[in-house]
This record gives C-alpha cells, structure tokens and sequence, in this order.
C-alpha cells in the first residue's frame, strides 16, 4: 500500500482537515501519479457538504489533478516516470456497455467510478486530488501538453471539458453566435474555448464589474442580464446558450434569445428545479438540453485543443492550509476565476 497524506471532510458541516490512508498498491495496468496540483471545483463543495446525497466520510474530493507519473505497472504501454499527466473526474467504467463503447465513459451504464466518494474494492470509496499521490488505472490517465502552465492546466480536467464538449457536440463553429450565462470557473472557460472556435460569443452575468474580464478573456460582448433592453437585442440570435450557473434563475428568458433549432445546454446543477413554460421550447422548435464532462478520448482532445491554442484557466494558487477559506470564498463567488491548490505545501 501506498501512504497519502490528503485533507478530508469528515461530516457535512465541519472544515476539512488533514487526513491520511493507503492508496492501492500499483497494479500491472495502473499508473501512480505523484500529485502537484488539483482545482476546486462547486461539485467538490456539493459533495463534501452533501448537499447531493451520497457523501461517505472520511471524505476526499478534487478531481481536476495534474502531477507526474512515479510508477508504472507492467503492462502499461502509454505512460512511464516522469511524464505530466492528468485525472479527471472519472477513474474508472465498465468497458462493456454501450456508453462505454461509444467512448461516453461519464454515462456507463453500469455506473461511472468517479474519482472521489465512488465505490471502490481496494479503498472502500474513491479519493479524490486533495492528496499527494493517486493510483489510477491508465485508461483513465489523460496527458498534459508539456508546455502549459500545470497549474492553469489543472482545472481543464473538469471546467475545461465540460464547457468544450457541449460546443463539439453541436458544432459551433466561425458562423456560429453563442451565449454563456455566468463567469465563473465553468463560464469563463466557454469563452476562451468558443473564442477559440471562431464563434462570436456573448457572455451574460449579472456582475457589472466582470465586463472588463471577459472581454478580455474573448467575449465580443456582454450583457448585463438584469438590463430587459440589452437581453432584447439578442432575441432570436443565438445558435447555443451554455447555461453555467448553479442557482435558480429564469432559463425561459434566454430561451427566447435562441434562433430556430437553438438549444441551450445546462453544465450547472442548481438546488432547485426550473420554471419552463412549454411555449418557451415550442415556438422556434427550440430545445433544451444538457451535458456531463466528457469521456476520456474526448477529454484528450480538449487537452490537445488546448496545448494547440494554449488555452489555460485564470487561477488563483493557494496552499492546501487556505482550503477552507477558499470554499467560503467560492460561495461568494470571491475567485478569479478557478483556486487551484498546490499540493507541495500539503
């Protein structure tokens, strides 16, 4: 077995606090990965705090972790010591089903193992990045281009694909007007990434002083979504809405910004349902939609994309001790625009 130091949660209400456990011993498939950085990403806050049902404790999340490979098994033929690698949010599925097959990991019918506080037979539940080491089997290894920032690349793993793959899956393109509701973790890579794509992109917050950000970050322009006039300029314009955020709010009002055939994708899961009147999606045949992460070759081509067109997240690096303030933070919407912790100072 392998020690980990890691921080953990330990019931739904109290800070997380340092935790120690065995990682598995390295099987003839598996990489173990030395961990040098993992993002914190709003699932990690909704898990711990299990606000989703589910949460096992002692509890481990993170999953957007990026560090260097210190062994390999046997049999592993794409990995070996020294390369930059990366694990998402996924570390195990059964291969077998349909989804599986198909390359959609996320959706194996038999059930995803995520990479925390999923069922495992050696660890009893999966654990996730907030540790310094992780053994991970490498089907489910992802590489990192070399040349990006691994801090800024960490949390490509989960915001960056979970914002690409929606604009794959409808192929937008340089003809293509998209909009992207909020600028958070999630938001602001949509942006760079349909930016990147050709598309014109609109970004919708509710937080004036974000203007300046995301037009940096790429947006030909942004509304203000409180402001009835500048939402009406968009009535009928837009090919796909990524709908990021992760609270309740009016999705009928940007369902009305879609043209013909347009579909908005939710990526953010809110506590509460949404209000859609049937006229919304009926008129303009619109369609309303959702999307999870990606599977694994698809991750890899968002991490090839990205290396490509270097594409990174905006972080804030903190040390492993701040992880707490950073979760009261994060509820705030106080990060610009992703933490992601160095796992050095653990």
């Amino acid at each position: 077995m392998i020690p980990s130091k890691s921080y953990a949660g330990f019931d739904a209400t109290s800070d997380l606090k340092p935790h120690t456990f065995n990682r598995r011993d390295v099987g003839e498939n598996d990489v173990h990965i030395q961990i040098k950085y993992c993002g914190i990403c709003h699932s990690d806050i909704h898990t711990v705090r299990n606000e989703w049902g589910g949460a096992v404790y002692p509890l481990v999340p993170g999953h957007e972790i990026v560090g260097h490979v210190v062994k390999v098994g046997a049999k592993v033929k794409k990995f070996k010591a020294g390369d930059v690698v990366g694990v998402g949010c996924m570390v195990n599925s059964c291969g077998q089903c349909d989804s599986c097959k198909k390359d959609l990991e996320q959706f194996c019918q038999k059930g995803a193992i995520f990479t925390y506080n999923s069922p495992d037979q050696v660890e009893g539940r999966t654990k996730g990045g907030y540790s310094d080491h992780i053994v991970v089997d490498e089907k489910f290894v992802l590489k990192i281009p070399a040349h990006l920032n691994l801090a800024e690349a960490a949390p490509l793993l989960c915001a960056g694909i979970t914002t690409y793959s929606p604009l794959k899956h409808w192929k937008i393109g340089k003809n293509d007007k998209v909009g992207i509701i909020g600028l958070g973790g999630l938001g602001h890579m949509g942006v760079k990434l349909a930016r990147a794509m050709g598309a014109q992109v609109v970004v919708f917050t509710t937080s004036p002083h974000k203007k300046d950000d995301a037009l940096k970050m790429g947006a030909h322009e942004v509304v203000i979504s409180k402001n009835k006039e500048e939402m009406q300029k968009h009535l009928g314009s837009l090919n796909l809405i990524i709908d990021t955020v992760s609270a309740p709010h009016d999705v009928a009002s940007y369902m009305a910004l879609l043209k013909i055939d347009g579909t908005l994708c939710m990526v953010g899961v809110s506590p509460e349902p949404h209000q859609i009147p049937s006229t919304a999606m009926i008129y303009g045949r619109k369609n309303l939609g959702g999307s999870l992460i990606g599977g694994i070759a698809e991750t890899q081509a968002m991490l090839d994309y990205c290396g490509e067109h270097n594409i990174t997240c905006d972080i804030e690096l903190i040390p492993i001790q701040k992880v707490n303030e950073a979760y009261t933070r994060v509820l705030k919407s106080d990060v610009k625009y992703r933490f992601v912790i160095d796992m050095g100072t653990i």
